[in-house]
């Protein structure tokens, strides 16, 4: 996933750095048990203080999104991860972040093709180094995404099917502790479970 990044990154000369823009407060959802187990395995790295600050962070983070979704409005909040414009939980962010940035195609099942432009910064130099639009380098993610499928289903242990779907935040991920394996006939249909005491190691 990295180096499907950097590759289509460096053709286009894109980097991050002085950039007066940030990604973090566009409005994302997530939608795999792996990775919110993922995310909480950088969290519990994290100093104890500093995790309640993050607790703290995500929930006014869920509320400010509420209150713009109330509006009408597509929320712009900033990410409760980022810390002086950066992630302080890097190496353990998800796959949208991961990804967000470059030009992008994905091929959904019925076989309708997505596109990307990437961020703003990477939209002017592909207008500026490719002004007819052609041969513009993108990162495919129908190949990632279905890696991810493959991961999500052996960490599930084949058991996909019987969870809740996730569709959440990297706030509500936060909000909600690590994930529980607690399958759809033992909770309500349709509920996203973490576990509710959200552990903070000392």
């Amino acid at each position: 996933m990295e180096q499907a990044y950097d590759l289509v990154a460096n053709q286009l000369q894109l980097t991050c750095t002085g950039c007066s823009d940030n990604c973090c407060d566009s409005y994302f959802q997530h939608h795999t048990y792996l990775e919110w187990s993922y995310l909480w395995q950088g969290l519990y790295q994290l100093p104890s203080g500093q995790q309640r600050l993050i607790l703290q962070k995500a929930a006014e983070y869920e509320r400010r999104c509420e209150s713009a979704q109330l509006r009408g409005e597509i929320p712009g909040v900033m990410c409760p991860l980022n810390e002086s414009g950066r992630c302080i939980l890097y190496m353990h962010r998800l796959m949208v972040c991961r990804t967000h940035g470059v030009p992008a195609t994905m091929v959904r099942p019925d076989g309708k093709i997505l596109r990307f432009p990437g961020c703003f910064r990477c939209q002017e130099l592909v207008d500026r180094s490719y002004p007819d639009g052609r041969e513009i380098p993108v990162v495919e993610r129908t190949s990632l995404l279905r890696r991810m499928v493959v991961l999500e289903q052996k960490f599930l242990g084949g058991k996909r099917h019987l969870l809740p779907k996730v569709k959440m935040t990297i706030a509500a991920m936060v909000l909600a502790g690590p994930p529980t394996m607690v399958h759809c006939s033992d909770r309500q249909q349709g509920e996203v479970h973490g576990n509710s005491d959200r552990l903070i190691r000392e």
